[in-house]
């Protein structure tokens, strides 16, 4: 397959501007420009209620963002965005969360971690397990219903999703009716085929993940902790349903459809679908990508089956 014409636009569009690439800038500059694209998403949607609250987490603290349906909410998916752990906020998602919670019919909370170099691994994992129990705490009194609940996140936030499924299960935290991965980050390595095949031009770039990555983690030994590469985690079994998205042109192609089928393996009930042509990021742009919306369905189809689940 070819990149799609859109995305191809796209990236003209982008190598135009002639701006530096994203492992040559400070993490201030790198999350300045990232908020700067969120207008190329389109318009985000109406909802019926959106409210902030900060959450205590050891050390400080961090907001949640809970999105609410005109319907009656279908249960909750706590959402954590991408941006390699670094870049990222409720700005930046604000609208992927408004369309899954349109879509699909389910409140979303937003958890807006601590990011790292400022606050490296593991806070952005222990401020996203607090987020998700901070969701079940106050559930009732929010209007939501935590005994419906997902996890979901796209790129680091889908790294993040798949730890906190594993964290439910090796805490004995809450059911989870389903993981919801859109290209998720699940290994440090960089030698697959979609890293060699799409290291450069495709928006994400290995160059940027090792930056990502070095931000994030400490030391050496922190790569082959599963709850920082769940891919390396030894037992995948008794863990929530998933869906697991993946782009053709993805330097993270290979290593999510990895984790599905390492899921599979364990005998999860997964579904892992490849987006042709299209590439990282591509999930949060409906306005301008017809996959993008096709993507949506697809996971609000899988939200609404998972969260009917009691």
């Amino acid at each position: 397959m070819t990149l799609d014409f859109a995305s191809k636009a796209m990236m003209e569009q982008i190598a135009a501007l002639g701006a530096p690439p994203l492992h040559e800038l400070s993490p201030e500059l790198a999350r300045e420009r990232s908020r700067a694209m969120v207008a190329a998403a389109g318009p985000a949607p109406r909802m019926a209620r959106v409210e902030d609250h900060v959450v205590a987490a050891f050390g400080g603290s961090f907001p949640v963002r809970v999105l609410v349906p005109e319907q009656p909410a279908r249960g909750v998916i706590v959402y954590y965005h991408g941006g390699g752990w670094v870049i990222g906020d409720l700005y930046t998602h604000d609208g992927i969360c408004r369309s899954l919670v349109n879509a699909a019919g389910c409140a979303v909370a937003s958890v807006d971690y601590r990011l790292a170099p400022e606050f490296k691994y593991p806070t952005p994992v222990e401020d996203s397990w607090a987020g998700l129990q901070w969701v079940v705490a106050n559930g009732a009194r929010l209007g939501l219903d935590p005994a419906r609940m997902a996890v979901g996140g796209d790129s680091a936030g889908g790294n993040l999703a798949a730890v906190m499924a594993l964290l439910a299960r090796d805490r004995r935290g809450p059911r989870l009716a389903l993981q919801l991965l859109i290209y998720p980050v699940t290994n440090y390595a960089f030698d697959t085929a979609s890293y060699r095949d799409n290291a450069n031009g495709y928006l994400l770039e290995k160059d940027a993940m090792e930056w990502f990555w070095n931000h994030y983690l400490r030391n050496d030994a922190e790569r082959a902790n599963p709850y920082a590469s769940p891919l390396r985690a030894a037992n995948l079994k008794g863990l929530p349903p998933a869906l697991v998205i993946t782009a053709e042109f993805d330097p993270l192609r290979d290593e999510g459809e990895a984790y599905a089928a390492k899921l599979a393996a364990a005998d999860v009930d997964v579904r892992c679908v490849r987006y042709l042509g299209m590439n990282h990021g591509f999930a949060r742009m409906a306005a301008v990508f017809p996959q993008a919306s096709k993507a949506l369905d697809d996971m609000a189809a899988a939200l609404r089956t998972g969260l009917s689940r009691k």
